[in-house]
């Protein structure tokens, strides 16, 4: 359910050259010093397979806006594991684990409310980045929701998968449960779903996401950009809606001067 673009939409916030890329993601490593120190505080040092996730983090402790960040909104048209315009004036990105209760919170109690007031009004794009943290089961439902969304299902499997709180590497997430819950998204073509699971495509995919992730220093999930300014753990819905509408405010003065 993408939201509606409008027709001046595209000169809202300013995208980063193409030619800029390479040179904004080294200086994320220097820029984002800060952001680092904050989310491995907040969601807390460990190996991957271990690390807590963070239920709240106060807004005292939220960073400011990078500009350097905003260099990681991909605005691809054609991603099926993005929700809304790809020139919508604010950009969420959600690295999580389909593993992580407190996603599993996200989607079902914050994510609704976000779609329904914000993308479907074409204010703001959801982009999910796989970052699987919990160990295997973490990375092959990962790689089922990448699959789900070559068939244009990935929205569909991630409610499925989010729809109730499911146990940690307890078998939850099995190739047989993901394939149920593959069948129950609508994915059509199981055989093909069950193939591109297993892919090399699908490892890259997944690998591409959790290096972003990891390169700007979340350890844990969910962790969120809303326009450059990361959002730790499972806020209140009123806090994601206070952010969306200040980047979205700052969006529109930023075109008014623009013109």
């Amino acid at each position: 359910m993408p939201g509606t673009s409008t027709p001046s939409a595209s000169s809202r916030t300013r995208r980063p050259r193409p030619g800029r890329t390479r040179r904004v993601l080294a200086m994320i490593a220097l820029a984002t010093a800060v952001v680092t120190a904050v989310l491995a505080f907040a969601l807390g040092r460990g190996t991957a397979g271990t690390a807590a996730p963070a239920t709240v983090s106060t807004p005292e402790a939220q960073e400011p806006a990078n500009p350097e960040l905003l260099a990681l909104a991909r605005r691809d048209a054609d991603d099926p594991l993005a929700l809304g315009s790809p020139d919508a004036p604010v950009v969420l990105i959600e690295y999580s684990d389909f593993q992580c209760p407190f996603c599993g919170r996200f989607a079902r109690e914050t994510k609704p409310d976000l779609v329904r007031d914000y993308v479907d009004k074409g204010i703001l794009r959801i982009e999910w980045r796989n970052f699987p943290v919990f160990g295997a089961e973490s990375d092959q439902a990962a790689r089922a929701g990448w699959a789900a969304g070559q068939q244009n299902r990935f929205w569909q499997f991630h409610d499925e998968a989010y729809a109730e709180p499911r146990r940690r590497n307890a078998g939850d997430f099995s190739e047989d449960n993901l394939l149920a819950m593959a069948r129950k998204a609508g994915v059509e073509d199981l055989a093909r779903f069950e193939k591109d699971m297993a892919s090399e495509a699908a490892h890259q995919a997944v690998t591409r996401d959790s290096e972003e992730g990891y390169g700007i220093g979340v350890t844990s999930t969910p962790a969120f950009l809303i326009n450059g300014r990361p959002v730790l753990g499972a806020q209140p819905t009123d806090v994601f809606t206070g952010i969306i509408d200040e980047a979205a405010e700052q969006a529109r003065q930023q075109e008014d001067g623009d013109e």
